[in-house]
């Protein structure tokens, strides 16, 4: 029984290694095969062999490592989109990292070379301009190398990318200036055919200013340039601050958020929505794009355009941050060092009330609202719409230690930050006037008034035009 079984073993075993040195054999014919009909990336194979691409492993290492991105990526989503032969999606799951590979066409290599990594990475064929969360879901780290000059469109394209990121892109790109001048006018190349080298899927050709600015525009909140080498340019894209300086002396004060074009309190950000988020400042520092740093539920938000309004008021324009699901998210904001504003929530895809997930103060008969006016004619119950449109109310209960900051005008389930706030009056009652949207409908609205837990009933104004 031991020799059979001996023997046994020395059958299995003998037959093992045959099929392994089988296998191996394929797996050199496949390498030679493929060696010969010519790789853009190299590639090391588990086993040591490298497949020699027109692109030198060297060459890609030192690519990646233009990029500010960690070692261990364990736990993190990344998506390598034009992924090609899929050297940087290999790299990424080496890291430890979850990697989703992006292509265009189904006529790459990628399989292949998957088969021959032994690798996990999911393989998706689309078009970036049309690749969504849907399909996709979300990830932390997106790589977008050497995809932008091959789009028709290309800053649709970083959207997509954006829209997709939830931290960080990095971005690879040929560009036209090898100097990588930033003070230069962004400008671009736009090659109808074949002039870009002769490749009829060369589209563009930017600068590097041109490069940063759609990168910006299409929505993260810093931009950097790493390196220009060999007409490339490296781009890191981030959709947070940096870790915040500390808290300096005052804070901003947020008065009210409005759509930028409809000036309701509508918000897409599948529409390219803006808003304007007013606020108030005794700050004597001028406001610029560069010192203005807004923060929308999970995502930072760079300014457009930064206006004084008044004296202590100013009007910020930030793009609706692309991936935010429908719901409710708080805003803040900060100027230079200094500590954030009140937050101040708005709905994204909501309808009043729907979905909210605040806390929900309770009614107390002694928080009550004596009068509503317009803020400018005093006018009882009724609000003229229009520029610098305000609400004045009177409310009973308020208490002296209520701050202004720690009220809320709830308008029609959006809630409005107050901008004064008076003393008691003889009557007990304490002014409260708040800024309204300009651009609400006409019609009937109700208005509440907030404090910690309470909330007074609602009274309804009556919203009218300037001109009826």
């Amino acid at each position: 029984m031991a020799a059979s079984s001996s023997g046994a073993s020395d059958v299995s075993l003998k037959g093992m290694l045959a099929r392994n040195a089988m296998a191996t054999q394929a797996t050199r014919n496949d390498i030679q095969q493929l060696s010969r009909s010519g790789w853009y990336h190299s590639l090391e194979l588990p086993d040591g062999t490298v497949i020699e691409g027109v692109v030198s492993i060297e060459r890609l290492k030192w690519r990646i490592a233009q990029f500010p991105m960690a070692q261990d990526l364990t736990g993190k989503r990344v998506l390598d989109v034009g992924a090609w032969d899929g050297w940087f999606s290999f790299e990424m799951e080496r890291r430890g990292a979850e990697v989703v590979a992006v292509d265009s066409t189904d006529q790459t290599r990628f399989p292949a070379a998957r088969k021959l990594m032994g690798s996990k990475v999911e393989h998706v064929v689309e078009d970036i301009c049309r690749l969504t969360p849907e399909r996709v879901e979300y990830f932390d780290i997106v790589l977008f190398f050497g995809v932008l000059y091959h789009v028709k469109h290309p800053l649709l394209a970083l959207e997509r990318v954006c829209e997709l990121c939830r931290a960080d892109a990095y971005v690879e790109s040929f560009v036209t200036d090898p100097s990588g001048d930033l003070a230069a006018v962004p400008a671009m190349e736009f090659y109808e055919t074949t002039e870009l080298r002769g490749k009829f899927d060369n589209w563009i050709g930017p600068n590097t200013a041109c490069l940063m600015a759609p990168c910006r525009a299409a929505g993260f909140a810093r931009v950097q340039l790493e390196s220009v080498d060999q007409s490339r340019a490296h781009v890191s894209c981030f959709r947070q601050w940096r870790d915040e300086p500390g808290p300096g002396a005052g804070k901003p004060l947020i008065l009210s958020i409005e759509n930028s074009v409809t000036m309701d309190h509508r918000f897409s950000p599948a529409r390219d929505g803006y808003m304007n988020i007013w606020i108030r400042t005794d700050e004597g520092r001028d406001l610029t794009r560069d010192n203005v740093y807004a923060q929308l539920g999970p995502f930072a938000a760079r300014p457009v355009m930064v206006q004084k309004t008044t004296p202590v008021q100013w009007q910020v324009c930030v793009k609706v941050p692309l991936g935010l699901r429908a719901g409710w998210y708080d805003v803040t904001l900060r100027v230079g060092d200094s500590a954030w504003s009140n937050p101040l929530q708005i709905g994204v895809e909501v309808t009043a009330g729907e979905g909210q997930t605040p806390s929900s103060p309770t009614k107390s008969e002694e928080l009550k609202i004596g009068e509503a006016t317009d803020g400018k004619t005093w006018e009882p119950f009724t609000v003229r719409l229009g520029q610098e449109s305000w609400i004045s109310l009177w409310v009973h209960g308020l208490p002296d230690r209520a701050r202004m900051e720690d009220v809320r005008v709830r308008l029609n389930g959006f809630d409005l930050q107050p901008a004064f706030l008076s003393p008691r009056d003889a009557q007990g009652r304490r002014q409260v006037n708040a800024k309204r949207p300009s651009g609400l409908k006409a019609g009937t609205a109700g208005v509440a008034v907030i404090f910690e837990d309470h909330k007074s009933r609602d009274v309804e104004v009556r919203l009218v035009r300037e001109v009826e």
